[in-house]
Order: C-alpha cells, then structure tokens, then sequence
C-alpha cells in the first residue's frame, strides 16, 4: 500500500494531538468495522475555532487524516468547520488509498460532532439537517 509523503508526515509528525481540558466542543465517533475512534477538542471564541486537539485510536491514515482536519478548521469560523468535507482532508493529504477513505469521513464526522456538542452546550439554535449521517465514503 502506498502512502503520499504528505500522509507519512501528518502520520510520523502529528500536529494538534492531545486534550483540552476545558474544551467548548468534544466529538467523538468511531467505525466499528475498522476500529477507528478519533475523538475531536474544540476551544471556541467569538465563533472563531481558537484551539483544537485530537486523539485517534487507529491505523496510520486515520491519525493522518485527524491531524490534517484538525489543522484545516484551526482558526477558522465554526460555519467554515461544518464546511469541510472528507474529500477535502483527503485531497489535502494527496489522496489516501480507497480503502482507506472512511478515515477522512471519521474526520468530518468527528468534526461535526464536537460542532454540535459546542452548539448544544451553548444553547445555539441549528439546522439539525447539517448533523444527520451527513458524510458518506465516498470514491
């Protein structure tokens, strides 16, 4: 199996592992298939992601792919998060092998996750239609 440089370093070289502790947001989703569970830290401000950290339990693409995610919502609007697709973590880490592509979906879905936990602890009104099984492996 072969793996971009760009999954090799976020693999090797993972940005933004760890807990926060006070976290606004905490998503966690998992793939009983694979085993993947990948759980997601938000720290929000003025709707804007401030800080966000990761810890993934599973094979080299998902940590990969957690990493990527984690880096792409960094700083970024909470709207522009719930934006993020799978194909794009993968396209961002140059592609991942098809057997490999339900990693970037757990990152999407991971993200959304720990979005709408940030929503409902806030008590922020949202179309529920955004959260629903909403990424799909997709080739």
């Amino acid at each position: 199996m072969l793996y971009s440089e760009k999954v090799m370093d976020h693999f090797m070289n993972p940005r933004n592992v760890g807990v926060i502790e006070d976290a606004d947001g905490i998503g966690e989703v998992g793939n009983a298939k694979c085993g993947d569970i990948m759980k997601i830290y938000l720290k929000v401000d003025n709707d804007i992601i401030t800080d966000v950290k990761f810890e993934t339990f599973g094979c080299g693409s998902a940590i990969a792919s957690s990493s990527m995610a984690t880096e792409m919502i960094a700083g970024k609007p909470i709207s522009e998060a719930l934006t993020l697709t799978n194909r794009a973590v993968a396209e961002a880490l140059d592609g991942l092998p098809a057997h490999k592509m339900h990693c970037s979906v757990l990152a999407e879905e991971a993200i959304k996750a720990a979005v709408k936990d940030y929503y409902d602890k806030n008590h922020i009104e949202y179309d529920p239609t955004i959260f629903r099984e909403s990424a799909h492996e997709e080739a």
